[in-house]
C-alpha cells in the first residue's frame, strides 16, 4: 500500500531539517585531514575468464588515510580516457563478487564500485573493515558513534566515498571530466552526499536514496535501518535533540542543497524502508537547476529495478 503523502503533495514537501551553522567548516576540515593523506591507489588486475571486460582489484586510502577497496571494470582492452560511474553500494553490502554488476563495463563505462567499510555480510561480500571504535550503539550501523559528528560512522563513509571520485579521477583509464555518482538507497544517499562535497561531478543518479530528511525518517516507518535510530532513542530517552543534531551533519537534504550537478532521482510510493517524502525532501532542495524524479507509484524499495538502469544507461548516453 502507499507508505506516504499522495504524490502531489510529495512534488511541494520541504523537509524541517535543519542545517549546522558549521556544516561547511565541518566537512572542509574532515575532507582536508583525509587529504593530508596520500591516495594511494594501487590496482591489480584480477583474472575472471572474461572476455569482454578487464577486472582491476582497487585499494585507495579513505578516511584517516585507511584502505578502502572497490572493484574497477573496464572494456576488454580499453584505453582510455573513459567516462566513468562511481557507484556506491546499498546498506549492509559489501562491493560484491567480482562477477557481479556488468552493466557499465559492458556499456562501454569505467566503473569503480566502492565497498563500505564494516558492511558487507548482510549481503554482498564485503572486504574492508571499520577500524574506528564506536560508544554504546544499537545493532548496525545508524547509531555507531553518533555522540559526535566526529565519531558518527557516515562521517567516515562520505569521506571514503569523495576519496573513491579523486582515486578513479587519478586513473589514466578515467576521464576525470565525464565522472558521475550513483548508487540505490543507502548508495544513493551516499551519492547526494558526494554531489554536494564534489561540486564538479558530471552527473549524480540517487535511486530510492537512503539517509534524507532524518528528522521525518525516523518517525514516519517503522522499517530498518532508519528505525535503528527510533530503537536507540527509545532507550537513550534523553538524547532526542542530541542525536538529531549531529544527523543533520549528513542529511541528504543538506548536500543537496549544496549540489549543482544534474541529476536523476527515482523514488517509490510503496516504499516502507525510505518513504517518499524522505526522498522528496532532498530532491525539491536539490539546488542543481537540471534534475528529474521518476515515482514508481506501485513498487516498494526496489524502486524501477532494471527499468531504472535502462533510464540512468539513456540519460548517460546523452550525457556523456
Amino acid at each position: 500500500m502507499f507508505t506516504d503523502l499522495p504524490e502531489h503533495e510529495l512534488r511541494g514537501y520541504t523537509s524541517d531539517q535543519r542545517e549546522p551553522e558549521d556544516f561547511d567548516s565541518f566537512w572542509a576540515e574532515t575532507l582536508g585531514e583525509a587529504r593530508s593523506h596520500p591516495l594511494n591507489v594501487v590496482l591489480g588486475p584480477v583474472a575472471t575468464g572474461l572476455s569482454t571486460i578487464d577486472l582491476y582489484d582497487v585499494t585507495f586510502s579513505g578516511y584517516g588515510g585507511q584502505p578502502i577497496k572497490a572493484w574497477l571494470r573496464v572494456p576488454a582492452g580499453a584505453s582510455g580516457p573513459l567516462p566513468t560511474i562511481v557507484q556506491y553500494q546499498g546498506y549492509g553490502g559489501g562491493r560484491g563478487h567480482a562477477l557481479e554488476n556488468l552493466l557499465w563495463a559492458s556499456a562501454g563505462f569505467a566503473h569503480l564500485f566502492m565497498d563500505t567499510r564494516g558492511q558487507g555480510s548482510t549481503w554482498g561480500l564485503g572486504d574492508t573493515p571499520d577500524p574506528e571504535g564506536s560508544g554504546p550503539a544499537y545493532p548496525g550501523v545508524m547509531t555507531r558513534g553518533i555522540e559526535s559528528p566526529h565519531t558518527y560512522y557516515y562521517r567516515r563513509v562520505f569521506t571514503d566515498a569523495v576519496r573513491a571520485v579523486e582515486a578513479a579521477r587519478s586513473l589514466d583509464l578515467v576521464d576525470e571530466t565525464r565522472t558521475v555518482v550513483t548508487g540505490a538507497s543507502q548508495g544513493g544517499g551516499i551519492a547526494i552526499a558526494v554531489a554536494g562535497l564534489v561540486p564538479d561531478v558530471a552527473a549524480a543518479f540517487p535511486r530510492v536514496p537512503f539517509l534524507c530528511d532524518f528528522p521525518r525518517a525516523s518517525v514516519i516507518t517503522d522499517s530498518n535501518p532508519y528505525k535503528e535510530i527510533g530503537n536507540y532513542l527509545a532507550v537513550h530517552r534523553d538524547r532526542v535533540g542530541a542525536v538529531h543534531q549531529v544527523l543533520g551533519y549528513f542529511d541528504g537534504v543538506n548536500f543537496a542543497k549544496r549540489a549543482t550537478a544534474p541529476a536523476w532521482f527515482s523514488t517509490a510510493l510503496m516504499d516502507a524502508t525510505c518513504p517518499p517524502s524522505t526522498v522528496f525532501a532532498a530532491f525539491n532542495a536539490y539546488a542543481g537547476a537540471s534534475k528529474q524524479i521518476v515515482v514508481w507509484p506501485y513498487n516498494g524499495h526496489e524502486g524501477g529495478g532494471v527499468e531504472d538502469d535502462g533510464r540512468m544507461l539513456e540519460a548517460l548516453r546523452g550525457l556523456l
